[in-house]
């Protein structure tokens, strides 16, 4: 597989958008909750660009082997907290959206732990891995060193 294009170059300012959005979660979500959220969502996705780029991340953070093996099946894994679960929930439902969009117990479970701003940074942070998941699957983006 070969790289189509790198966005950066291309679109640097479209590209900048996005990275500013980074910016802006990684200021406002807890940073062990934000990695989870970047590597569930790229599973997901099926993005080998950013599960690639996200588990070593999570790594360096401090993240557990076990736990960022458990993510992807974190629905059956007791390795994740209240917080956690409800967060990776969202994220599945903004993710998966086109398959019935985000469900009243999932929104209600993380406004049970969360304030409003809380769970809007965390859907911000959704977002934010989804589109770059997007543009590295649709620009084929390799991990490093591949």
């Amino acid at each position: 597989m070969q790289e189509r294009m790198r966005m950066q170059e291309v679109a640097p300012g479209g590209y900048r958008k996005v990275l500013e959005l980074n910016t802006y979660v990684q200021a406002n979500v807890n940073p062990t909750l934000l990695e989870l959220i970047k590597l569930r969502a790229s599973m997901v996705n099926g993005c080998a660009f950013c599960v690639d780029m996200h588990s070593a991340d999570a790594l360096k953070a401090g993240e557990t082997s076990r736990r960022r093996l458990a993510l992807s099946a974190w629905t059956e894994s007791p390795f994740f907290t209240e917080e956690e679960r409800a967060a990776l929930a969202l994220t599945d439902a903004v993710t998966r959206i086109s398959e019935g969009g985000v469900p009243d117990q999932v929104w209600d479970a993380a406004r049970a732990i969360w304030s409003e701003k809380e769970v809007a940074d965390i859907v911000m942070a959704a977002i934010m891995i989804n589109a770059f998941n997007r543009i590295a699957i649709s620009t084929r983006r390799l991990p490093e060193g591949a």
